[in-house]
């Protein structure tokens, strides 16, 4: 059975994704797709824990729902989908078949502690970002301009230009990512084990959408999509299966305050220092 809960253009979905995407969302009507679904890893969400039976399941899954975030996607929409290392090939294969893929962007982020003993650990998640038509998409490259150290710190002037002049001081971001992951007592933090950064989403929502667009989340999570698209103006749909969760994104997109007799609270948190803005950059390219 599919629930929904709305508030002005905010809309919360109860429900399995596949499912509600199948019945409830129209066709050609979202602009902005983020996927991030579970990576087949074994790790638990609430009631459910991620693990299909082997890897060709669990890309058979994958390639149910990416097919209808593609069929609701308008003629000039834009998808980005994340998965871990291992489960991304199955992803970016198909895919390049029905989409053009434009980046490969690597989210790289800081380590808690030793991630492993016998191999290399992993220190960062994969996010395709591919659009259907290739001529006509939304890229808002103003709205995400980071500094460039070349010209913003060196102070080096491009001779190979007919006059001279300093290189320039801001850029493009290129596809590696520096974004802290979200940490216990954090501000933004959410009870839930892959809570995404807020300055991951706000660089693809920037980027991505305009003003009013409609934004799509298949597997809202911690809702962390919906609260900046939110924030920045735009429509937005999360969908998600857990009850925890659901409770999350009521309370977090101002929707109810409580929820079956429930009273919805933040999770208490003791803020920590602020990250120095100087380092969310550091592993831009150069």
């Amino acid at each position: 059975m599919i629930q929904k809960f709305e508030r002005d253009y905010t809309e919360i979905y109860w429900g399995d994704a596949i499912e509600v995407l199948s019945q409830a969302i129209p066709d050609c009507s979202i602009n902005l797709v983020f996927a991030d679904p579970p990576y087949n890893i074994g790790k638990r969400f609430s009631k459910f824990v991620d693990k299909w039976a082997n890897d060709e399941a669990y890309a058979e899954w994958c390639y149910q729902w990416l097919d209808l975030c593609i069929q609701k996607l308008k003629p000039y929409g834009t998808l980005y989908v994340m998965s871990s290392t291992q489960g991304m090939p199955y992803i970016d294969c198909y895919l390049r078949k029905r989409l053009h893929v434009l980046s490969r962007i690597v989210w790289h982020y800081d380590s808690s502690g030793v991630q492993a003993k016998n191999y290399f650990g992993s220190l960062y998640e994969p996010i395709l970002h591919c659009v259907k038509d290739r001529s006509n998409y939304t890229f808002n490259s103003h709205e995400i301009m980071v500094e460039a150290k070349t010209g913003a710190k060196r102070k080096l002037i491009d001779y190979r230009k007919p006059k001279p002049e300093p290189y320039n001081s801001q850029k493009v971001p290129g596809n590696i990512w520096y974004f802290p992951r979200v940490r216990y007592r954090m501000p933004e933090y959410e009870n839930h084990p892959s809570q995404k950064p807020e300055r991951l989403l706000e660089r693809i929502i920037l980027a991505s959408s305009n003003k009013e667009d409609t934004i799509l989340d298949p597997f809202s999570g911690s809702f962390t999509t919906c609260a900046v698209a939110q924030r920045l103006g735009r429509r937005s749909i999360g969908i998600e299966l857990q009850e925890e969760y659901i409770k999350i994104g009521l309370r977090r997109l101002r929707i109810r305050t409580q929820f079956n007799g429930e009273a919805l609270y933040a999770p208490q948190k003791t803020f920590t220092r602020n990250v120095d803005q100087s380092q969310l950059s550091f592993f831009e390219d150069e």
